[in-house]
């Protein structure tokens, strides 16, 4: 771009500027538009200025040319701003032509109008406090603005739609689902006011409203039952998504909604529920290909988080100002790691739902050991339950007499001092050591011990379990393929001269192939190889342990450290530990077992050695499951000795740590001389949900307005900054905005306004497009049913859809092959009522989504989705005749119309309102009777029904 300061004939410029200047104003006729309506700088100049000219003079000083801002007031020699825009030297005229964004005469003129006039800036509109302008009594408020709207453009609304199709249509939009012929018949024989603002009430107190608004906000917390990248496995959130169901129907209000997703966890003594909610941000993708850098991928997952809350709660392209200042909106480099600092300090642990019981951890421990040991048991060869497992006994009796013969007393010891390269070690009670944080591809724990008083010939290592870990642990593996499973490549002890001492042997209580390893066991974590070592996978959940026996015993009173390395292909450390010693130089040679193990402990100990359940081990491990239950992905706000610094990225790269960067909100949304700055992730909560943000109330009521109208009154729902679009009814907005923080933040009562108005009630019907009269609300605007409430709504016509709220994902029909991915997942149909519930519940694989859905424009869950687009295509038709799931429910249509009761004509009259819900008039009965009577078979005319425009369409 030329610089402006290059320019060596400046004055003479504008001289011949002003020579040329009357000349230039005929020419376009601005001469005559002097004196025209004044100029709005925020309707009329910031668009051209936005479009045109921010992208290299906006709020970005990196990439800003010639130091000239026009974003904002400042020093800018607005004569020559005209002079570079009228010029006609391609080296000098502005915008560039390589830009490829030239202005025209139309908006040369605007700018031209408004500098002579003092060039004032305004406040961008929607970072201005929303203000309620006073509604006449006895007129509905979005009636009042609309019509003045209309008015003011020599329109007029239309009529009120017909009452089958209205009442068709607020079913549609409130539950998801069409209304049964008698719920249309209630109003369509009696459609009052009354009656309609009873139905309102009814479906906004159903439970199928919960299930229908849902999957909006899924959209927007990028939902989804797999971990996304390269693997993809099943990940369990569903509990999350059971959480927002529950909160929606119960009127949760949107503030308190807010806070608990984003900081539920730090509320004061938080319930389960406040935990599940924190899944809102878990929602994140995570990538599980070998050799990846966790803390990378973390770094990711937190780009997305910022991204998301931004697009969800500010209605801002946060995201954009990761590598650079924003070029449109004033959101600095800082400002985004600002924010991202806000959420950069909480862990992300698993955590297991319980069930409301009373029963103490302790006893449920026990519960799962003895679990264990009933199943390895009774799999024991020629074992059985009612033989009392004689074999087993008589195995088990010779084992022990062994070992007691070798018996130690182990001695619990304790470090001085521990470090590790990332996760943090903290020592808790009877000398545990629990590790948490971030973790890497190669954590090494370092253990200081202090001197004993006896020899130490042998030292044990337990691997504890704990509901903390995933998985139940004991280690700190996340990964679906592994999680809670650890891999300790190597163990080493050393002096406090650092001299090294040699171990001799080493056995565990179990030994699991993981991580691509064939050969892992204890004896390979003293091998000196990192490719191979001690891991537990097929057994998470329980507690095992491993000795590691010295070749010559460690001299009393020598300090000494145990050093101990983990990591192969993936992040892979131990969460929960315990270290003992055996203090005699006359033991040479321990064994696994302690003096003062349990009886359960000492079995299991044998039988997860044992060698007669080699054959079995694949059937055990399917049999057994560390904690029983269901579980969920959550966030853990750390304490205050672990918070985790957040910096500024250089380019927005992960490789590319700067300063230091603490919580931050942008200048233009954030008061700093009258408001407090959010210090924590709860008080960010708390402040997005506040009076004092100006874009929360207007980005939510204008997300709930396009639901109804497929339009917001912002086009650009997910973008209300400078390239975003002005709103149509901006006294409308502001007045839902404020109405909906006045009403306690009651989406409900927001919802009940809508559907109350004339405007939402009025017809559909229209004689030719008009674009500009369906923005302007003069009629209702047509728009296809999402893909959910497509399928949900067939399923309601054929009588098969269930009821059945809540729960694990569940698989319906769909084309062979449509779930195919990496990992070649072969996609099996539920069975019996699972195969017929609510599309909210369906399994969603984000690498490779239901077929249906992805057809019908619905979102994949691998990012934050404000508006779903809405096309047209063939498939869509081919889809709704010959997708397996569509065959199948034509089969229940055609079976249900042909058992109705009556002549031909009043069935297919009856399939006819179960889909649509109007009767049909004489021709498209007579068009139906005809091409039955030519095919018989009610499938083929259910197949009709179903496909029909207006059957996925809303008018």
């Amino acid at each position: 771009m030329p610089d402006l300061d290059c320019i060596t004939k400046k004055n003479c410029r504008r001289i011949a500027f002003t020579l040329l200047s009357l000349t230039w104003f005929a020419s376009i006729g601005l001469a005559q538009e002097q004196n025209g309506p004044a100029v709005s700088f925020n309707a009329d100049v910031r668009p051209i200025l936005s479009k045109h000219c921010y992208a290299c003079h906006g709020p970005d000083e990196e990439t800003r040319a010639a130091d000239l801002r026009l974003d904002a007031a400042g020093d800018a020699d607005m004569e020559e701003v005209i002079e570079r825009i009228t010029s006609d030297d391609e080296d000098y005229v502005m915008p560039p032509p390589s830009h490829n964004k030239p202005l025209s005469d139309e908006k040369r003129s605007v700018l031209k109008r408004w500098i002579e006039s003092g060039a004032e800036y305004e406040r961008h509109w929607a970072f201005v406090a929303p203000m309620k302008k006073e509604v006449p009594d006895g007129t509905h408020p979005v009636d009042f603005f609309v019509d003045q709207k209309l008015k003011s453009n020599g329109l007029k609304r239309s009529p009120q739609a017909d009452p089958a199709t209205l009442v068709r249509r607020v079913y549609l939009d409130l539950i998801g689902l069409p209304p049964t012929i008698e719920q249309a018949d209630a109003f369509i024989n009696d459609p009052t006011t009354e009656n309609y603002q009873a139905i309102v009430d009814q479906l906004l107190a159903s439970p199928r409203y919960g299930e229908r608004w849902a999957r909006k906000w899924l959209d927007l917390a990028r939902y989804a039952d797999t971990n996304g990248y390269e693997k993809d496995r099943d990940r369990s959130i569903w509990p999350y998504r059971d959480w927002v169901i529950r909160a929606i129907n119960e009127g949760m209000p949107f503030d308190q909604f807010t806070i608990e997703q984003l900081a539920g966890d730090m509320l004061p003594d938080a319930t389960q529920q406040q935990l599940v909610a924190t899944g809102f941000h878990r929602n994140t993708m995570l990538n599980e290909e070998g050799g990846i850098d966790p803390l990378e991928f973390r770094y990711h997952a937190m780009a997305d988080r910022v991204a998301t809350t931004g697009t969800t709660w500010l209605g801002l392209t946060t995201g954009c100002a990761q590598c650079h200042t924003h070029k449109f909106d004033p959101i600095t480099h800082e400002d985004y790691f600002g924010i991202m600092a806000y959420m950069n300090n909480a862990d992300e642990p698993e955590l297991f739902l319980k069930d409301g019981e009373s029963q103490s951890s302790e006893d449920k421990k026990q519960q799962r050991a003895l679990k264990l040991l009933s199943e390895l048991k009774s799999h024991w060869p020629e074992s059985t339950a009612e033989q009392e497992h004689p074999e087993f006994q008589a195995a088990f009796d010779g084992w022990l007499e062994k070992q007691r013969a070798n018996l130690v007393n182990w001695r619990t010891i304790v470090p001085e001092s521990m470090s590790a390269n990332m996760p943090h070690l903290t020592l808790e009670a009877d000398g545990v050591i629990f590790a948490s944080g971030d973790i890497t591809k190669s954590d090494t724990y370092t253990l200081n011990f202090p001197a004993s008083t006896s020899p130490i010939t042998a030292f044990r290592l337990e691997a504890l379990p704990d509901e903390r870990l995933p998985r139940g642990g004991p280690g700190l593996t996340y990964y679906e393929g592994q999680k809670g499973d650890f891999f300790l490549n190597e163990i080493e002890i050393s002096t406090a001269d650092g001299d090294s001492l040699d171990w001799a042997d080493a056995s565990a209580t179990f030994a699991g192939s993981s991580f691509g390893s064939a050969g892992i066991g204890a004896a390979l974590s003293i091998d000196g190889d990192v490719q191979s070592g001690w891991s537990i996978a097929g057994r998470v959940g329980f507690r095992h342990v491993a000795v590691f026996n010295l070749k010559k015993p460690l001299p009393a009173g020598e300090k000494f450290t145990l050093t101990m390395k983990f990591g192969r292909h993936f992040a892979s450390s131990l969460g929960k530990f315990r270290f003992s010693a055996v203090e005699s130089d006359s033991v040479i040679g321990a064994t696994l077992l302690d003096d003062s193990d349990s009886d359960t402990e000492v079995e299991q100990t044998f039988l997860m050695q044992a060698p007669q359940l080699k054959s079995h081990a694949d059937k055990i491990r399917k049999l057994l499951h560390p904690l029983q239950g269901k579980s969920t992905l959550v966030m853990r706000e750390r304490s205050p000795g672990q918070t985790r610094r957040t910096f500024l990225h250089h380019r927005g790269e992960y490789t590319q740590p700067e300063q230091e960067v603490q919580p931050r909100l942008p200048e233009a949304i954030f008061d700093a001389e009258n408001q407090t700055l959010p210090e924590s992730r709860l008080e960010f909560a708390t402040w997005l949900v506040s009076r004092d943000n100006p874009l929360t109330a207007r980005v939510v009521a204008n997300r709930q307005w396009a639901a109804f109208f497929g339009t917001g009154l912002v086009k650009t729902v997910e973008d209300f900054g400078m390239q975003g679009a002005l709103p149509s009814h901006p006294a409308l907005l502001d007045f839902l905005a404020v109405e909906l923080m006045d009403q306690g933040w009651s989406i409900k009562s927001l919802h009940r306004i809508i559907v109350t108005s004339e405007t939402y009630q009025q017809s559909s019907a229209f004689e030719k497009a008009n674009a500009e009269a369906e923005r302007l609300l003069q009629r209702f605007p047509r728009r296809r049913l999402d893909a959910e409430v497509i399928r949900d709504s067939s399923l309601a016509a054929a009588g098969l859809l269930v009821d059945k709220m809540y729960g694990p994902p569940v698989r319906p029909p769909q084309p062979a092959g449509a779930a195919a991915n990496y990992s070649k997942s072969n996609w099996k149909a539920s069975e019996g009522p699972d195969r017929y519930r609510r599309s909210i519940y369906t399994y969603q694989k984000r690498t490779a989504p239901f077929a249906m859905y992805t057809t019908f424009d619905a979102s994949s869950g691998e990012s934050c989705v404000a508006r779903r687009d809405a096309s047209n295509t063939p498939l869509q038709a081919l889809t709704l005749m010959n997708d397996p799931m569509f065959v199948e429910i034509a089969e229940a249509l055609g079976k249900r119309m042909s058992e109705f009761e009556g002549e031909d004509a009043a069935k297919i009259e009856a399939g006819f309102r179960w889909v649509m819900t109007r009767k049909p008039n004489e021709s498209e009965l007579g068009m139906l009777a005809a091409f039955h009577a030519k095919h018989p078979d009610w499938k083929a005319i259910a197949r009709v029904l179903l496909c029909l425009d207006e059957t996925i369409t809303k008018n």
